[in-house]
């Protein structure tokens, strides 16, 4: 993986976050998933370790939870 995966649910804490994110690190080594309008990468960002959005999923595959929003089980509904 080259660029981060920032993952978020859509709430107004996920939207600041990731204006927040592509701002300090930029669009091009970023990708945005929002798993609320695209529920098939709830598995994927919970094998690589995310338990809350949002979440930045680093290219060495550190997770960083940043400022909770809503756990992965509420995301799931």
């Amino acid at each position: 993986m080259t660029k981060s995966i920032f993952y978020h649910a859509g709430c107004p804490v996920c939207i600041s976050a990731e204006h927040d994110i592509v701002n300090l690190i930029g669009t091009g080594n970023v990708e945005v998933v929002h798993i609320g309008e695209d529920r098939t990468r709830i598995a994927e960002a919970e094998k690589a370790g995310v338990k809350s959005v949002p979440a930045l999923l680093t290219p060495n595959g550190n997770v960083l939870h940043i400022n909770f929003g809503a756990s992965m089980d509420d995301v799931k509904g």
